[in-house]
């Protein structure tokens, strides 16, 4: 130990999550690229609950993790300010889309780990999703693509859409989320503004069954066209295994008895 280094305990150091480790590249200590220190949420939204490892309900569980309880939670909503360049980012949405068409627009903000997520509201996705591509304070030109999230308890949005943008121009990244209910899975298609979409809402409509309207082919693009279901969804049975033991089978693991 140094002679001239104070004892005692020091100080908790804050950790940059862009620049940790040590092959970080030069551009990611560039102001727009460090991330904002997280504002304070309104608090986390808890969706569900699950029990075990494989979520078994009811006829136990034989993974050995049948005593095992998760909140399944959502981050909330952030509040302003959200740091860096976020508020620069959703000050110029707010400008374009206007006060009103903001927060018609925009059901909520959430800054987390480092990351903004506008939730939008799925009839202004496309009025969104153009102005974020095309006004100049914001030029997010690159869409790489959607991605399906199922919330089996998540009531009137069990479905969810979340989209990935670049802005090339600023060197900015953001997401979209959309939501829609399991009886309704409607969102409307981005094609006609990020046309490299077409194969990620195909893909999406496939796996979680979310109906992009205006695709211009929305068909499966991995399952046979006569695929049962969506692979994907939380719901979507586990499957079993066969044993040549008169007829036996192994059954998927939420369906298991309990021994214990």
């Amino acid at each position: 130990m140094n002679a001239d280094e104070p004892s005692g305990p020091k100080e908790p150091q804050e950790f940059d999550e862009v620049t940790a480790g040590t092959d970080a590249d030069a551009t990611d200590t560039m102001p727009e690229n460090v991330l904002p220190v997280s504002p304070e949420a309104l608090g986390p939204e808890v969706i569900d609950q699950r029990h075990g490892m494989f979520g078994v309900r009811g006829s136990g569980d034989t993974s050995g993790y049948a005593g095992v309880v998760r909140s399944v939670a959502m981050p909330g909503g952030s509040q302003q300010p959200y740091g860096g360049w976020f508020d620069e980012v959703a000050g110029s949405l707010e400008s374009a889309l206007g006060p009103a068409g903001f927060t018609s627009a925009i059901e909520k903000v959430v800054v987390h780990r480092g990351e903004i997520t506008f939730f939008v509201r799925r009839g202004a996705l496309l009025q969104a999703a153009e102005t974020l591509r095309n006004d100049p304070a914001l030029r997010f030109e690159f869409c790489s693509g959607v991605s399906g999230v199922h919330y089996p308890n998540d009531a009137g949005r069990e479905l969810h859409a979340v989209y990935h943008l670049l802005s090339m121009t600023h060197n900015r990244r953001i997401r979209l989320e959309v939501t829609c209910p399991d009886g309704d899975p409607h969102i409307p298609s981005v094609v006609a503004v990020f046309p490299t979409n077409d194969w990620h809402e195909r893909e999406t409509y496939d796996f979680f069954g979310i109906i992009f309207d205006g695709h211009p082919s929305l068909t499966r693009i991995q399952m046979p066209d006569d695929w049962p279901g969506h692979p994907q969804r939380k719901d979507y049975p586990l499957g079993g295994i066969p044993v040549e033991y008169k007829g036996a089978t192994i059954p998927p693991p939420d369906q298991r008895r309990s021994y214990t």
